[in-house]
């Protein structure tokens, strides 16, 4: 699939927004310790990226409740749906000068995840978070996805990369009381 810039602007790919709050103090900080002792760019993406998929919890896998949306609320309250982990992986890989893009995939619903610019080309990159069935790896040699498009389901990748969250999938995770809310709200195409 060619993967297409929302923006021809690569200087979009690594701004601040409100989801994307690398300016944070907490975002500024987990970025500063996923850095100490790494050799390069790479090494600290695989980091940051392991460190999201790992350390906090798929919403949904842990039974939370809570919705976050914002890269450092995701951080602090250690969980967050596919959006709210692709938001705090921007924040992160964008704080350390990495162009980080938003993509999605649809399924029954819409799926977030990112994109990262190395040597030249994006690479998409699923922080969702591991569980029976999911193996999602950080990799610039192909893709390791949680999940992958069946097209005969109706179901595809979105070939859009975006400088900042869609405003459909923003929409849904600010509105939402609670993760029930959301599940009842959450895009169901772009």
């Amino acid at each position: 699939m060619q993967l297409i810039q929302q923006t021809p602007d690569l200087s979009a790919y690594l701004a601040a927004d409100e989801a994307i709050d690398y300016h944070h103090p907490l975002v500024r900080e987990t970025a500063a310790k996923l850095a100490d002792g790494v050799l390069d760019s790479y090494e600290y993406a695989r980091a940051a990226f392991e460190f999201v998929r790992d350390t906090i919890p798929h919403s949904q896998d842990s039974g939370d409740l809570r919705v976050t949306w914002r890269a450092s609320d995701v951080l602090e309250q250690r969980t967050g749906i596919c959006y709210a982990k692709a938001h705090a992986l921007a924040a992160l890989l964008r704080a350390e000068d990495i162009p980080t893009a938003l993509c999605y995939q649809k399924f029954d619903v819409v799926h977030g995840l990112v994109a990262v610019r190395f040597n030249g080309a994006w690479h998409r990159q699923d922080p969702r978070g591991n569980k029976p069935g999911v193996d999602a790896q950080f990799c610039l040699d192909g893709e390791r996805l949680a999940f992958v498009p069946d097209p005969a389901s109706n179901e595809l990748d979105y070939p859009v990369l975006y400088a900042a969250p869609h405003p459909v999938v923003l929409d849904a995770l600010t509105a939402a009381r609670d993760r029930p809310h959301l599940w009842q709200t959450l895009p169901i195409a772009l």
